[in-house]
Formats: structure tokens, C-alpha cells, sequence
């Protein structure tokens, strides 16, 4: 990720259209900024939400309120709830999203 020519500004995230994405289970809510090669979303997991796809983007993601269990391709789940965040690069694991009881996430790709 190169942040370049993007001038201070300010995000009232509920200015932000929310655009349903339905999962396996449940849907994703994002809003969504675009600066460049940077995405910036505010996304919101309904309760029993699991993610309909492997992903091998990398993220930058901060738990903000609710609960968020990453599961990763290889077998292995990581919990993260309110204030805990994860890092990874494309293409190192790919990995998917579930939240049984609901979570806000903030995610920089």
C-alpha cells in the first residue's frame, strides 16, 4: 500500500451510503472511501454473519465494537473482539470472516 496524494480530510462515516453484501450467512454493511490505491471501509456483520469467499486481500483490520473470529484457510480460528485488530498481506493466508453475535469493523486495504 503507497498513501500518496491524499490531503487531510475528515470521514462522517454515517454521510456514507452502507452497501449490502449478503454472506453464506448473514450480510455485510460497507461504507466505503476510496483515496488512490487505498480503501477505507466502516463495515457492520449481522449476527450469524459468514463470509461467502476465501480472501486473499491484504487488510488492516480494528475490532470495533462486537465479536469477530477470523478463520484462516489452514484450520486455525483467531478471535478478536473490541479493540483487537489483525494484519496481513496479499496473498499470505487466505482467510474469511464469521461473527455469530454481530461486529463493527474498521478496515484500511
Amino acid at each position: 500500500m503507497n498513501m500518496r496524494d491524499i490531503p487531510f480530510g475528515t470521514t462522517d462515516w454515517a454521510d456514507i451510503p452502507a452497501v449490502r453484501h449478503p454472506g453464506e450467512r448473514g450480510e455485510a454493511f460497507w461504507r466505503t472511501r476510496q483515496f488512490g490505491e487505498v480503501r477505507v471501509r466502516m463495515v457492520d456483520y449481522s449476527p450469524g454473519y459468514v463470509a461467502d469467499h476465501w480472501c486473499e486481500k491484504g487488510h488492516i483490520l480494528l475490532v470495533l465494537e462486537g465479536e469477530l473470529v477470523t478463520e484462516l484457510k489452514d484450520g486455525r480460528h483467531v478471535a478478536l473482539g473490541p479493540g483487537s485488530s489483525y494484519q496481513v498481506a496479499d496473498g499470505a493466508m487466505a482467510h474469511r470472516s464469521v461473527s455469530e453475535k454481530g461486529a463493527r469493523l474498521f478496515i484500511v486495504d
